[in-house]
């Protein structure tokens, strides 16, 4: 038992010495003025707008990291650092393929820097000219619309450009997004403008180390023209009403009206102005379920359609800044819209949109955008007018919670369609 125990005691004597060895390793010595070795044997990947450095760190006790270090086009230094573990190390934001200067340091506990050991790197293409080059603008409906993909799902900023003339006065706006997403759209909205004001508009992006395009003239591009359909002729069936098949929801439940859908009157603080299913939205028939429900509209004439917007129920209380239950449970995050072929007796499906959560967002600008509401064009790749119809059918497929897969969408606020009268 003796020897055991002393054994176990001198275990832990020699474990504390080493320690402590390791902690002096790790001591920070104002008194030391002596650089480290250097490093070497640097070896590099292309990546794209940066490289993978390699290397062989050198031999110091008290080297305490790897740093590497290039100045970019504009004078502003750019540092990257991994400890002393690792045997590579990323540098990003390199926007020139032909070539960037790299210093690599070895650094100790005191701060003492190595003598650098240089590199020149030739990165692959970099995000933010890779997203320049994709940049598409289209015309759409009183905007214009910009896609771009970013696959490499990088930080950036696309800047817009745009200019026209009205009533003979030149006007110049800038718009700026950022975005990280593989793919993405964005809208120039509200540009109420005819065929005789084209639009003339650049762009030019921009990445998170400072590297920017020049600008890329996109050229002119002429806006299509739509209005607000009024809502004063629309019709609703009664609930379980069947046109061409499909029952027309129930949303009277509890405080909610179907009617409250076409008042143009949006849900807004605690106003109750909105559909409520009360989970039996299909048919009014628990039985039936609840999703999908289908909302249908007689126009009551023949239209071209060309957008609709959306509003969700908000109930965020009477002083009208709280969230509430905008892109929440409760609310349509996925609908379909059709029109109906009267020649066939059958819907045709138009589009199917599903409405992005916004992020980043604060309180108050969830109600602002809740209460702008969200809008979908009917044929979103291809801006352009349906065929004439006289009755749109909005399907509520899926609610927002749980990432879009539950059946709990019970309301919806507000339906406005965009569009022009059918020629006869």
């Amino acid at each position: 038992m003796n020897t055991k125990k002393y054994f176990h005691l001198l275990t832990a004597v020699i474990l504390l010495i080493a320690a402590c060895k390791e902690k002096e390793r790790f001591s920070p010595n104002s008194s030391d003025k002596t650089p480290p070795g250097q490093v070497s044997k640097i070896t590099y990947t292309a990546l794209y707008g940066g490289a993978r450095l390699y290397f062989t760190a050198p031999d110091d006790e008290d080297l305490l990291s790897i740093e590497a270090v290039y100045t970019n086009s504009k004078g502003q230094p750019f540092t990257f650092a991994v400890s002393y573990f690792s045997d590579s190390l990323d540098v990003y934001g390199l926007a020139d393929t032909t070539g960037t200067d790299i210093k690599v340091f070895a650094v100790d506990r005191a701060g003492n820097r190595s003598a650098p050991a240089d590199v020149n790197v030739k990165p692959l293409q970099p995000a933010f000219t890779r997203v320049a080059e994709s940049i598409v603008v289209k015309p759409g409906f009183s905007s214009f619309i910009l896609d771009w993909t970013n696959e490499l799902e990088q930080n950036i900023n696309v800047y817009v450009d745009f200019s026209y003339t009205e009533n003979g006065e030149q006007k110049s706006y800038s718009s700026v997004f950022s975005s990280n997403l593989a793919t993405d759209r964005r809208f120039i909205n509200d540009l109420y403008l005819g065929p005789s004001s084209p639009v003339s508009v650049k762009v030019r992006v921009e990445d998170t180390y400072g590297n920017v395009t020049p600008d890329i003239d996109k050229g002119q591009i002429t806006l299509y023209e739509d209005s607000k359909i009024s809502k004063a002729n629309w019709v609703l069936p009664n609930p379980n009403d069947t046109i061409a098949g499909v029952p027309m929801c129930f949303g009277d439940g509890l405080e909610g009206r179907n009617r409250y859908v076409i008042d143009d009157i949006i849900d807004r603080g605690d106003n109750l102005n909105f559909m409520h299913t009360n989970s039996r939205g299909r048919t009014g028939k628990s039985a039936d379920g609840n999703m999908p429900w289908n909302f249908i509209i007689d126009l009551g004439d023949y239209y071209d359609l060309s957008r609709i917007v959306t509003v969700q129920r908000h109930s965020g209380g009477i002083a009208n800044i709280s969230r509430g239950q905008y892109y929440q449970s409760e609310n349509v995050g996925i609908y379909n819209i059709y029109i109906l072929n009267e020649d066939s007796n059958e819907w045709e499906q138009i589009t199917q949109h599903k409405i992005p959560v916004p992020v980043g967002l604060s309180e108050l600008e969830f109600v602002k955008y809740g209460e702008a509401g969200d809008m979908a064009y009917m044929y979103p790749d291809e801006p352009k007018y349906t065929k004439k119809t006289r009755w749109v059918r909005y399907e509520a497929v899926k609610g927002f919670s749980g990432n879009y897969t539950l059946d709990d969408a019970n309301c919806l606020s507000e339906i406005t369609l965009y569009g022009k009268k059918s020629n006869p």
